[in-house]
Formats: C-alpha cells, structure tokens, sequence
C-alpha cells in the first residue's frame, strides 16, 4: 500500500472514529461538535498506543489501564465523569461497528477505526 493509500485509509478511519464518538457525546451530552469529536478520536488512539505499548503486556492489568486512559480522554474532552465517558465509549464503539458494518458489506473500506478500541 503506498503512502497516499495509508493516509486515505488513515483519514476514512478517523473520520468513522469521530464519528462514533460524536454520536455518543451527543446522546450522552448532548454536545454536537463534529471537529471536537475528530480531535477526541485522535487524542484517544494515541493515548491508546501509547499507554498499550508501555502497559499493555502486563497480564490482567495492561489492558484495564489501557481502557482507563482511553476513557480518561473522552472523560476530559467532554463534560461528565468516568459514567458518562463510559456511556460515549460505548454508543462510539457500537456507532462505529454499524458504519463499519455498511460500509464493508458494500465493499467500501475494511472493517476497522482509528479512534475507537476494538474496532
């Protein structure tokens, strides 16, 4: 895959990130600020591979903190405690997997998401 292929596919990703996370924040929060929820996806995949690659060995543990420090993220970007951020995680993720879903069933993309875990 050349470069401008990885950053298509880098971009789509993100986007379908931002997006189940926008939809969760404004189920949840009521906050309708797609670029907040760009930048949320983006804040949130880094903080991920980061906290992954230092912790994420650790049997039990390393994926917990993983996902707290993922949540910790979308707890500081939008209003609410670690309930709502849990809440926004989860209608991102389930957002994502319907989008995803669409899209790979007519052969526009594969099934995956920068920004949210697990997708």
């Amino acid at each position: 895959m050349g470069l401008v292929d990885s950053l298509v596919v880098f971009v789509v990703s993100l986007l379908i990130g931002a997006l189940g996370i926008h939809v969760g924040a404004r189920i949840v929060t009521g906050e309708n600020d797609f670029e907040h929820a760009v930048w949320t996806a983006l804040f949130g995949a880094l903080i991920w591979g980061i906290v992954g690659y230092i912790f994420g060995g650790i049997p039990g543990l390393g994926p917990v903190l993983v996902f707290l420090a993922y949540l910790w993220v979308i707890k500081r970007r939008y209003s609410g405690g670690w309930l709502s951020a849990a809440a926004i995680a989860l209608v991102a993720w389930i957002a994502a997997i319907l989008v995803l879903s669409v899209l790979a069933e007519v052969g526009i993309t594969e099934f995956d998401a920068f920004g949210v875990p697990g997708v």
